[in-house]
């Protein structure tokens, strides 16, 4: 996966608590093309990795936007950004991939929640540019607290629906989603409990209407049994005892076998693998139940096996 030496062109603040990182080659080259729903991953400082999605405009080759909210009780990555990192830093970027992609529709839903306007930005424009039929409802805890919010309706008026908590209460996501729509794909990210909720009323939508992004994994995602397996590299002719307490991805490490990986925790699909023999045991919060019921591929930071072996493509 591409690897880039980059540099902080620009850190500004766009809403309380949150800065913009705009990022470009330190010989102004063109960066490689994404879609919108694409991320990338900033690798801080030794051990700290983190992934965040793609703000800006995918037209733009020659620079790379994301946007981090500042997360005290979080696990350093945003601190880092919002204390330690200053305009002219260099910054390593791995990246970008896509695991959010914005399918063709004639209308889209799109619910956002905090921070988790980020990949939702270039998708409203994709859309417009597409002259799809299109809404945005986009919740915070306060007006202040909403990046971009400002811009998104000077754009795009009355499409954009601004809903502050302190002022509307909470996203009436009843109402939107209680009744399935045809020929309508629902894009979400934000903080775990919309998500749930969200899935929970699109659970009669069509399958493959609902499309999700998370930032962090699921309640209960990593919950069950851990028993002993083997696990068979089939690339690399080892085959590896996983014990309950160690992951494959740790064990597959611990042999020496180079695999990546980034965020530990079956969010951001850098170390999915695929599935040659055996049943995995999924524990991510990012393949889809038609994905899971495929069985073609695992995390294998947090997914186990439901059988005694497996045998990946490793």
């Amino acid at each position: 996966m591409t690897e880039l030496d980059l540099v902080l062109a620009r850190k500004e603040a766009v809403a309380d608590g949150v800065v913009r990182l705009t990022l470009r080659d330190p010989q102004d080259g063109a960066l490689p093309e994404w879609e919108p729903g694409a991320h990338v991953d900033l690798l801080l400082d030794e051990g700290l990795e983190r992934q965040y999605s793609l703000c800006g405009d995918p037209a733009e080759r020659r620079e790379l936007a994301v946007a981090v909210l500042r997360e005290p009780n979080g696990r350093g990555g945003s601190v880092y950004v919002h204390d330690r990192l200053a305009e002219g830093d260099p910054v390593r970027v791995r990246g970008p991939r896509n695991n959010f992609a914005l399918v063709d529709s004639p209308r889209y839903l799109f619910v956002a929640g905090g921070v988790g306007i980020t990949p939702i930005l270039p998708m409203v424009a994709a859309a417009n540019a597409r002259g799809a039929d299109w809404r945005l409802v986009y919740g915070g805890r306060t007006r202040a607290s909403m990046a971009f919010a400002d811009a998104l309706v000077d754009a795009y008026g009355e499409r954009v629906e601004l809903r502050p908590q302190d002022e509307t209460g909470l996203l009436p996501l009843n109402s939107l989603l209680a009744t399935p729509e045809p020929d309508t794909a629902v894009y979400c990210c934000g903080p775990e409990p919309l998500l749930a909720e969200v899935e929970r009323l699109c659970a009669a939508w069509p399958p493959g209407a609902l499309h999700v992004e998370r930032f962090s994994p699921k309640e209960g995602a990593d919950a069950g049994p851990r028993e002993a397996f083997e696990v068979e590299l089939a690339r690399s002719g080892v085959t590896l005892l996983v014990p309950p307490e160690k992951s494959i991805l740790e064990v597959v490490e611990d042999a020496g076998i180079p695999v990546l990986s980034s965020c530990q925790e079956g969010t951001c699909g850098t170390c999915e693998t695929e599935v040659r023999e055996g049943v995995a045991d999924h524990r991510d919060s990012l393949l889809t139940d038609e994905e899971r019921e495929a069985g073609e591929t695992m995390m294998i930071c947090v997914s186990r096996s439901c059988g005694p072996r497996l045998v990946l493509e490793l």
